[in-house]
């Protein structure tokens, strides 16, 4: 699990550059392809694409040693998405919050911990099954992102909270 700080820092600021060029490479080019891995909507749920497809490809490059170094990546991955909805959720839709600022500020915080994170998780990789269950939640966490790209639910996690109109007024009733 050692790894080079120079290292991680530079694959952390080459992941946080990814994902915000995800964030618009939608509007750039609108088709099914880039609406995969990127957002479609100004939802929650469609942000957390932003922290996934980084963090996976960096569990795919950091993690070439096999399943026991690629788990508390893919763990750490899973963690900082979970996060990223919950407070989400909280900040946009429970406190109405729209600062672009706290936004930016809940990504790249959340982008570190998903770098930091892998350290602390370390110790799991040890249970027996754990490199299954991460490959396999990491998968599902991926499906469902492609299924809810294309058949959003009309929940509050999924609602467009982008425009002119308050926050509150845009979630689904």
């Amino acid at each position: 699990m050692e790894k080079s700080s120079k290292k991680l820092i530079l694959y952390y600021l080459t992941a946080a550059a990814a994902g915000v060029l995800l964030h618009f490479l939608f509007s750039w080019f609108p088709n099914p392809i880039s609406a995969l891995v990127s957002p479609v909507r100004e939802s929650v749920w469609e942000h957390v694409k932003l922290l996934y497809f980084p963090l996976l490809a960096v569990s795919l490059l950091l993690g070439r040693g096999g399943a026991a170094s690629r788990t508390p990546w893919l763990l750490s991955t899973l963690a900082v998405c979970a996060a990223l909805l919950g407070t989400g959720y909280l900040y946009h839709i429970a406190l109405r919050g729209e600062s672009l600022y706290a936004d930016l500020a809940l990504y790249f915080v959340l982008l570190a911990v998903g770098f930091l994170l892998p350290r602390a998780l370390w110790p799991l990789c040890e249970w027996p099954g754990t490199d299954k269950a991460a490959a396999a939640l990491t998968a599902l966490l991926g499906a469902l992102i492609v299924w809810f790209t294309f058949f959003p639910p009309m929940t509050a996690l999924f609602a467009d909270l982008s425009g002119a109109v308050r926050t509150f007024l845009t979630i689904p009733v």
